[in-house]
């Protein structure tokens, strides 16, 4: 399937799930990501914060639990420049404020940034994967302008609520390939074959 049938059914299917499943799948999305990743020589890890409207994953569990057992973390999130279609990574703890931008995106009040070559794991939010890495968002193309700024060893790790479908057809030269896929069912390793 092309990617823009894949969206408009995966969007579909996202907002179609309840407060208890969004709550059961993100709890066990943690759980996996926990148990599937050495985290101890990590320094900074980037991941999203949902945008509520869409019933993303909710990454909060994740949050306060490397808050909580892996204080050397720094964790960051993105904030994005609708004009230049650029996002840079803020400095994101316990207490950070936040304030929605005007699509509804919340995002912290400071202006501490993380310069991009100095993440260590990217946590994508998507609304599905391929066995191959590639990934459905919402077609923008934030993260991969994102992801292609990273440095080479990042750890680029998707996050989605549904398993990978097989194939996403039409890739476009400029999509960054995942290492991983964290799904509500396990982690599914990029097929390099």
């Amino acid at each position: 399937m092309t990617k823009s049938e894949l969206r408009k059914t995966f969007i579909a299917k996202q907002r179609l799930l309840s407060h208890a499943e969004r709550v059961d799948k993100s709890s066990r999305l943690a759980e996996i990501f926990f148990g599937s990743f050495d985290l101890i020589k990590i320094k900074y890890l980037h991941c999203f914060i949902p945008i509520e409207e869409f019933n993303e994953i909710d990454t909060m569990p994740i949050f306060q639990r490397l808050w909580r057992e892996y204080p050397h973390i720094l964790t960051v999130v993105p904030r994005a420049n609708f004009q230049s279609g650029e996002m840079e990574s803020l400095l994101f703890t316990e207490s950070t404020e936040l304030a929605s931008n005007k699509w509804s995106i919340k995002e912290p009040l400071h202006d501490d940034v993380v310069a991009n070559d100095m993440i260590d794991i990217v946590l994508v939010p998507g609304l599905c994967f391929d066995l191959n890495g590639h990934r459905v968002g919402y077609g923008k193309g934030f993260y991969d302008r994102f992801l292609a700024t990273c440095k080479p060893d990042c750890i680029k790790v998707g996050l989605s609520y549904f398993p990978s479908v097989n194939r996403i057809d039409y890739i476009a030269s400029h999509d960054e390939v995942l290492d991983y896929c964290v799904c509500a069912d396990g982690l599914q390793v990029r097929d390099l074959n």
